[in-house]
C-alpha cells in the first residue's frame, strides 16, 4: 500500500506539472521557440520557422489538455494523501513543499530560471517545518469506556 506521504509528493509534482503546462499553453511563444530550437539542426531556418508556425497551435492545445489532466490527477492524489496521512497538516505541507521544489526544478530545466537566495531560505524553512511535522508522533486520545457521569 502506498503511504500518504508518497501521495502528497506525487500531488505536489503534478501541481507543478500543471503549472508548467499552463505556462506553455498560455505563455508568450515558449512552444514556438522550443520548436524552432529543436528543428534548428535538422532543417533550414526558414523551413523550421514555417513548420513551427502551424505546429505550435496543436502543441498549445496538447499542453492545455495536460493542464486539466494533471490538475485532476493531482486532486485525486491529494485526496488520497489526506485520507492516508495522520493529519491534514502533514499532507498539505508535504504537497506544498513538493510543489515548490518540483516547480524550481522544472523552471530551471525548461526555462533556465534561477531563484534568489531569499527564495531558497523560504523553501529551507518550509522543509524544516516539514521535517518537524514528519518527526512528531501522532497524538492519541484515551478511549472512553462508554459510561457517563450524570
Amino acid at each position: 500500500m502506498i503511504s500518504g506521504t508518497l501521495y502528497a509528493l506525487l500531488a505536489g509534482f503534478l501541481g507543478a506539472a500543471a503549472s508548467l503546462s499552463a505556462k506553455l499553453s498560455l505563455g508568450a511563444d515558449y512552444l514556438r521557440e522550443m520548436c524552432e530550437s529543436g528543428f534548428s539542426g535538422w532543417t533550414p531556418t526558414h523551413s523550421a520557422s514555417v513548420t513551427c508556425d502551424w505546429l505550435h497551435l496543436p502543441l498549445r492545445l496538447l499542453c492545455g489538455g495536460l493542464l486539466f489532466t494533471c490538475n485532476a490527477v493531482m486532486w485525486t492524489f491529494f485526496s488520497k494523501a489526506l485520507r492516508h496521512c495522520s493529519s491534514s497538516a502533514r499532507a498539505t505541507v508535504t504537497t506544498t513543499a513538493s510543489n515548490f521544489i518540483s516547480s524550481a526544478i522544472l523552471g530551471r530545466v525548461i526555462f533556465g530560471e534561477a531563484h534568489a537566495a531569499l527564495w531558497w531560505m523560504g523553501i529551507s524553512l518550509t522543509l524544516c517545518g516539514l521535517l518537524v511535522l514528519h518527526g512528531s508522533l501522532p497524538q492519541t486520545f484515551p478511549q472512553e469506556d462508554g459510561t457517563k457521569d450524570k
